[in-house]
């Protein structure tokens, strides 16, 4: 096991890891920026190190100073987290070729989900199911375009091979906005992700989004942890998540597990990794894999018990999973709300100091944040604070135990979603569950026109 792990993220992820390594024993490097200098994590390290000033380009985006860190400190092993540089082959690779190791994924496995024509190519030959659409990038051909919009059939979605956190995509209804809509995402592609090679898959009118949790060593085992429904969500961006999945047949629910499980050994996958599936008249499809750790893994950790954060490092470290298929045990009903320093309807950003913070407890009561009373929330990064988690025997008893943490949830000095989540935990639709991901957009747009 290793002695010393760098953490190369910030916020709640970065306490998260944190803790997970103070459990095993391990000291923490934190890396940060003149913006977060003052953050809970930074002051609990064992070792803190400033990387750069508060943009993330110039800090958690800057590969050669974390790396830096990491030789000065003497760490053995580098967390990447969720976001920044935790999909990033170039990052994997420099840290394996410096001698450290990385909690992750290899580099060229990285390379190959990361880009959504390879990572659709190969899920198709391990049996996973996919959204119907091309197998390649589309044609620089006007009249091929056309030929295969047609062949897959109105609505067509256009996205990004190299793409991303719900940038990079286009959906078209007609013929007549099909090539300057392929001339438009080429055009975003390039300026975004440095790589103009789009593809094109049938539209799904009315999916939900899930989700399946895996882990797998270096030995070639690989387990899957069940599922989540994050199909409440703006923009492509998830807001409430919640596992397992309402309304889902359990057979359905462990032959993709299994396929998930199989396509992992298949691409020799090393790590926590999450498929994302949209789901629709009892079939999944596949959409992407994402090669790291999930913001929402914490009600997956609730429902089988296995911590996914310990597993991660464990895994690096060498060690063979401790349990098979057979041994995961799916207990009860999770649900997180996240929190968000924004306008609860507008969802226009609200950095600035909480002069206030209350976080719920009680049973199944579980809040991971970095926030607390005169922090200074800043303005450069994600608007995410914290993440309420409530567990319970039932779904209607995680959601009561969840409406309860809301309503002891204060926060002052600055905007949050918190009312958002209330409303949402009494809205007959998502109480029934099964709701589609366009559904919160439809219901703000109902609430918009209203006023």
């Amino acid at each position: 096991m290793f002695e010393k792990i760098l953490i190369a993220n910030r916020g709640e992820i970065a306490l998260r890891i944190q803790r997970a390594c103070r459990e095993l024993g391990i000291k923490t490097v934190v890396v940060h920026s003149e913006a977060d200098a003052d953050a809970k994590y930074v002051k609990l390290a064992d070792e803190s190190v400033c990387i750069g000033p508060p943009p993330s380009s110039l800090s958690y985006l800057n590969i050669p100073a974390i790396i830096s860190a990491a030789e000065v400190t003497d760490a053995q092993a580098i967390h990447p987290g969720y976001g920044f540089l935790s999909e990033s082959a170039d990052f994997s690779e420099r840290v394996e070729k410096c001698g450290f190791v990385y909690i992750g994924p290899r580099a060229e496995t990285i390379r190959l989900m990361g880009d959504k024509v390879s990572a659709k190519n190969a899920m198709k030959k391990a049996g996973v199911p996919c959204v119907p659409g091309v197998d390649g990038a589309l044609s620089d051909n006007p009249a091929e375009i056309i030929k295969t919009a047609r062949a897959i059939g109105y609505p067509v979605i256009i996205k990004a091979s190299g793409g991303g956190g719900g940038r990079g995509m286009r959906v078209v209804h007609t013929e007549a906005a099909l090539l300057n809509a392929v001339t438009m995402t080429r055009s975003e592609a390039q300026a975004a992700f440095n790589n103009p090679m789009v593809y094109m898959e049938k539209f799904l009118e009315n999916p939900r989004h899930i989700e399946f949790q895996i882990l797998a060593d270096q030995h070639g085992n690989a387990v899957y942890l069940g599922e989540r429904d994050c199909s409440m969500q703006r923009r492509h961006q998830k807001i409430i998540e919640e596992a397992p999945a309402p309304l889902l047949n359990l057979r359905l629910r462990n032959k993709i597990g299994e396929r998930c499980a199989e396509a992992c050994r298949k691409i020799g996958y090393r790590g926590a990794g999450t498929f994302e599936f949209l789901y629709e008249n009892e079939e999944f499809f596949f959409i992407e894999m994402n090669t790291r750790v999930q913001v929402e893994h914490g009600i997956t950790e609730l429902i089988t018990g296995v911590d996914i954060v310990q597993q991660q490092i464990r895994i690096a470290a060498g060690e063979k999973l401790p349990f098979r298929q057979r041994d995961i045990q799916f207990r009860g009903h999770a649900i997180e709300c996240r929190i968000n320093a924004e306008h609860p309807y507008k969802f226009t950003p609200s950095p600035g100091r909480i002069t206030s913070w209350h976080a719920p407890g009680g049973p199944g009561i579980r809040v991971d944040s970095h926030a607390y009373n005169n922090y200074l929330v800043p303005s450069h990064y994600d608007s995410m604070i914290g993440k309420i988690m409530a567990y319970g025997d039932t779904r209607e008893q995680a959601m009561a135990r969840m409406r309860t943490a809301l309503s002891e949830m204060w926060v002052e000095g600055i905007d949050t979603n918190i009312e958002l989540h209330r409303e949402l935990l009494q809205d007959a639709a998502f109480m029934s569950g099964g709701t589609s991901i366009h559904y919160l957009e439809e219901r703000i747009a109902e609430r918009t026109k209203g006023k």
